[in-house]
C-alpha cells in the first residue's frame, strides 16, 4: 500500500520528472556532440557498392576526417585532401531543404549511425578518389590517367602523383571496342577550371564519377578517408 501510494506523491512525480528532464538533456547534448564531431571533425560511413573495388569492398567500414588542421594547410593545396585521396563527395543538396526537415535528417542519421537519411532520393554521398585538383590538365588512355599539375610543365601518372599506392580495377574490353566511344577507356585532354576537382571510381568499369558527373567543386568534397577499422584483417590507415 505504501509503495502504491509513493508512485503518486509529489516528490515521487517531482523526481520522476526530474529524471526524464536529465535523459533528454543528456541526449541533447550528446547529438550536438556527435553532429559537431561528423560535422566538423570525424565521421564513420560503410561502403555500399563495389565502386571501388579491389581497394574497398562492400561492408567496409571507415573513419573519415573533414578538419584539415592548421599546419596541414600550404599554399600549394589549401583542401583538406590531395591527389589520390579517397573521399566523400555529397551531392545530396541539403541546403535548400527546411531547416526542420533537416534536423529530422540528422535525427534519422545519429540513430543509424548515418546509413539511412530522408533525403537519399535527393542525391548521394559517393566514395571517390581524387584524381587532379584545380587548374590541373588531365587525360586518360586505357582507364589510366595522366595528370599535369597546375603550374608544371609535364605531366605524370595518377599513380606517381599519389601519396598511397592503389591499384585500380581495369575492366577487360574487346578488342573491337571503339575508343571514340563514351566511357571507353580514353579521354581527351581537359583543364580543370579553378574551382573543380575530378573525381573518379577506383573500379574503371564504375563510371558514377567525374566522367558522368564532370568535374565538383571542391566544397562537395567534406572529407578525407583515414582508416578502416573493419574488417579487422584489413584495418589500416589510408
Amino acid at each position: 500500500m505504501f509503495n502504491r501510494w509513493s508512485q503518486y506523491s509529489y516528490r515521487t512525480q517531482k523526481k520522476n520528472r526530474y529524471k526524464f528532464l536529465r535523459l533528454f538533456i543528456g541526449f541533447l547534448i550528446l547529438f550536438i556532440i556527435y553532429n559537431c564531431l561528423t560535422a566538423f571533425f570525424f565521421s564513420v560511413w560503410v561502403v555500399n557498392n563495389s565502386a571501388m573495388q579491389p581497394g574497398l569492398t562492400e561492408g567496409d567500414r571507415i573513419i573519415f576526417n573533414s578538419f584539415n588542421p592548421p599546419w596541414a594547410v600550404n599554399d600549394d593545396n589549401p583542401y583538406k585532401f590531395s591527389r589520390g585521396s579517397i573521399v566523400l563527395v555529397d551531392m545530396r543538396r541539403e541546403n535548400s531543404r527546411n531547416i526542420f526537415l533537416r534536423i529530422l535528417d540528422g535525427i534519422v542519421r545519429f540513430f543509424t549511425a548515418q546509413r539511412i537519411s530522408i533525403f537519399s532520393h535527393s542525391g548521394q554521398i559517393y566514395i571517390k578518389r581524387v584524381i587532379a585538383l584545380p587548374g590541373d590538365e588531365i587525360s586518360m588512355h586505357n582507364y589510366v590517367f595522366r595528370v599535369k599539375p597546375a603550374g608544371s610543365s609535364y605531366a605524370l601518372t595518377e599513380y606517381e602523383l599519389s601519396k598511397e599506392p592503389y591499384y585500380p580495377l581495369v575492366p577487360q574490353v574487346s578488342s573491337l571496342w571503339d575508343e571514340s566511344l563514351p566511357f571507353s577507356g580514353s579521354m581527351d585532354t581537359i583543364v580543370l577550371g579553378p574551382d573543380e576537382c575530378f573525381v573518379i571510381s577506383d573500379d574503371r568499369g564504375n563510371t558514377n564519377d567525374s566522367r558522368s558527373w564532370g568535374p565538383v567543386k571542391p566544397s562537395l568534397i567534406k572529407a578525407r578517408a583515414i582508416l578502416r577499422f573493419w574488417p579487422l584483417n584489413k584495418i589500416g590507415t589510408f
